[in-house]
């Protein structure tokens, strides 16, 4: 053990300076050379999936960084070591005679596994190791622990919890200054190449193979941020870049205007407004860690504060959970409830939390458990295809040619710019599972995991069980309309014409509906619709015929089909089965729901506790215990949004809080007054059950 501690401090997601309880523990050392490092992980170079602007995001993060370690002392940088951290770090630890290791606290399921390892190397190496908690406003054990021990299921639950925990401690400043690096050559070490298979980002290498593991220091020897040509990767096409000085920046922008962050009410902002967007959009810098939570939660009350102060006659500010502190609370909410399960929380099987529904393009399962052994198999990144309707449908969405202008110009935006509004993200999910499509929402959590530049495991699971209503909600019978409910937001259609360029020389009337519109019309506007939007694949572009454009037919009736839906999750619902069920993974849940459609059962069945308990189902508390609120009653928090966008939470909108509070829901409100479609083929016990129901009528 050398006389004075020599330090590695490892960034993860935490690539700041400000507000860092770790950063500070590892200079409060005061040791003879600091190593500020970031260990190229392939479980995210290969296994994670990842688009080219999240990729963008995060090089702009780790550019910033390093150059702001480089003006605190021109002898320092971001050292980014191109090695697996499982494999890396006892050589780093004998090569630079290391005595301490710091890092800040992450309760991603991998992150957990990861550090656990390499915690016992460093044991081995006799190197001490310093953790501490910054990702979240409160440590995830004493959120968890302040909820009996259980997931927290509801934004009551985390309120509840926070009133033992008080409020998060207040953010502390930047350093001033940092220490020599010391040695940092490693032209001794072996070099571990990863292993680079599965990868799940091969589609995403446009132009090349990855060869950011081609030297552990980087292809200039100088431990160099890599390039997205290194990851073979062709372009970003974001117009939002990431670093702490940007994250700053916007931060301050916000929080300078008092009235609108004390007033902030997440259902009153725009799912339309593109052009600058109705919400902060701050959420990719919580995610890396170039914007501390903290320090947004403490930089909004001083802005309610002022506006207190200087606005005493004018609007009350808002509350929690529509406010922006609210927003942050609905995060950890995902959080904890993610560090409390496991492995099993960012999937259906093996999740009790999770309704267990008859989905199409259900995961394929491995035959290995998880490594917390939270469910006996994982899933393996690939699906079944049990309905070429339901994969015609899949493809269709992801591409943003299904036919509805608002749901195409959502997807269209996100795949772009790798963001789009929490109540768009709401209408683009409920569309392809239980408002439309029926198709497994791990199937489209895979998309937002590969497209958002904000993408966190805990709150993109979430919000798809919640869209889905297989977990935290259960108001499964109100769906968005692909048409009623953007034009409702956006009359004019300003936001469609944007991201469907086909469509934007056509009349309002008809630009949600642009089936609708006679044929000479759609000639004059230089767009016919027709055809059945796959001719494109991946891409999405703009099709043209005869020197026309041509844009697809709606690919569903979504009267017709939402009502298949909610009769096929109604029927789920009767059964009552969860993701942690015996019979889900033997393959009986088939038998069970096909009695169930031969019942013909139609109400919702209400069981007691004991029922719940009987079929070994939920046991974990809060939310998603049981199916004894079946008749889709709102939690107690109301049907939220949640969706890791923007501020990385979620709200109610009017509708949504109206449910919550009981308050009788108006007839046809975010329905289409009809839609014009080629129907989909029968579909397996979902279809079948909905059409012997009509038949027995």
């Amino acid at each position: 053990m050398p006389s004075k501690p020599r330090v590695i401090y490892w960034f993860r997601t935490d690539l700041r300076l400000h507000d860092s309880p770790a950063l500070k523990a590892a200079l409060d050392l005061n040791g003879e050379a600091f190593y500020p490092i970031w260990t190229w992980d392939p479980h995210y170079v290969y296994r994670a999936r990842v688009g080219p602007n999240r990729w963008q995001f995060l090089l702009d993060c780790q550019s910033d960084l390093s150059s702001s370690l480089t003006k605190l002392n021109s002898k320092q940088k971001l050292h980014v070591v191109r090695e697996a951290p499982q494999t890396v770090f006892p050589k780093l630890f004998k090569a630079w005679k290391i005595s301490h290791l710091v890092f800040e606290k992450d309760t991603d399921a991998y992150a957990k596994d990861r550090d656990q390892q390499v915690m016992e190397m460093a044991k081995k190496a006799g190197v001490e190791v310093i953790v501490k908690t910054g990702r979240t406003l409160y440590d995830m054990d004493a959120l968890v622990k302040a909820n009996g021990g259980k997931p927290t299921m509801s934004i009551t639950q985390v309120q509840k919890a926070q009133e033992e925990l008080s409020d998060p401690d207040k953010p502390i400043p930047a350093p001033k200054s940092i220490p020599d690096p010391g040695d940092t050559d490693l032209t001794s070490i072996d070099h571990k190449i990863p292993e680079d298979t599965p990868d799940f980002n091969a589609p995403q290498r446009t132009s090349g193979p990855n060869k950011t593991y081609d030297s552990i220091v980087g292809p200039k020897k100088d431990f160099a941020v890599p390039t997205l040509s290194e990851l073979g990767i062709d372009k970003a096409t974001t117009p939002h870049r990431g670093g702490e000085t940007r994250a700053l920046e916007s931060l301050s922008k916000t929080c300078s205007d008092t009235t609108y962050t004390a007033t902030f009410s997440k259902p009153a902002s725009s799912p339309a407004d593109f052009s600058p967007q109705s919400t902060t959009l701050l959420s990719p810098h919580l995610h890396f860690g170039s914007l501390s939570v903290r320090e947004f939660w403490h930089r909004v009350q001083d802005a309610v504060d002022s506006y207190k102060k200087t606005n005493k006659k004018g609007s009350s500010p808002t509350t929690i959970p529509t406010n922006l502190h609210g927003q942050l609370l609905f995060r950890e909410m995902y959080f904890a409830a993610q560090h409390a399960l496991g492995y099993s929380f960012a999937q259906a099987a093996g999740n009790k939390v999770c309704r267990f529904i008859d989905w199409h393009l259900p995961s394929t399962l491995s035959s290995t458990p998880a490594p917390d052994k939270s469910t006996p198999q994982l899933v393996t990144g690939t699906y079944t295809v049990d309905s070429p309707t339901a994969e015609s449908y899949f493809r269709r969405w992801r591409a943003g040619r299904t036919g509805f202008p608002w749901i195409d110009a959502l997807m269209r935006q996100l795949r772009a710019e790798g963001w789009i509004h929490h109540l768009g993200r709401h209408a683009v999910a409920c569309f392809l599972t239980r408002g439309g499509c029926y198709v497994h929402w791990e199937r489209g959590a895979e998309v937002f995991e590969e497209w958002l530049l904000d993408h966190e495991t805990a709150c993109n699971t979430g919000n798809w069980m919640w869209m889905s209503t297989t977990a935290f909600a259960s108001t499964f019978y109100r769906c968005y309309s692909p048409v009623a409910f953007g034009r409702k937001w956006d009359a004019e259609g300003e936001f469609v014409r944007r991201y469907v360029p086909e469509l934007k020389d056509y009349d309002k009337k008809y630009l949600y509906e642009p089936w609708r519109a006679p044929v000479a019309d759609q000639k004059k506007w230089g767009c016919i619709v027709k055809g059945d939007g796959e001719g494109d694949g991946e891409e999405g572009k703009e099709e043209e015929e005869g020197g026309m454009k041509v844009y697809p037919k709606p690919m569903l009736d979504f009267n017709e089909r939402k009502e298949v839906c909610i009769q096929g999750v109604k029927n789920a619902y009767h059964v009552g089965m969860y993701g942690n069920d015996k019979r889900v993974f033997n393959g009986e849940w088939k038998k069970v729901f096909e009695a169930t459609d031969e019942d013909g059962a139609g109400a919702i069945k209400e069981t007691t506790g004991e029922d719940v308990k009987e079929t070994g189902l939920n046991d974990a508390g809060g939310g998603g215990s049981g199916t004894k609120r079946a008749r889709g009653k709102q939690e107690e928090s109301g049907d939220n949004d949640h969706n890791n966008d923007d501020d990385n939470g979620g709200e109610m909108d009017g509708e949504e809080e109206a449910a919550a509070q009981g308050t009788p829901k108006k007839k046809g409100r975010g329905r289409p007054k009809g839609t014009s479609s080629t129907k989909g083929q029968e579909q397996g016990t979902l279809d079948g059950h909905l059409g012997r129901k009509k038949a027995r009528k």
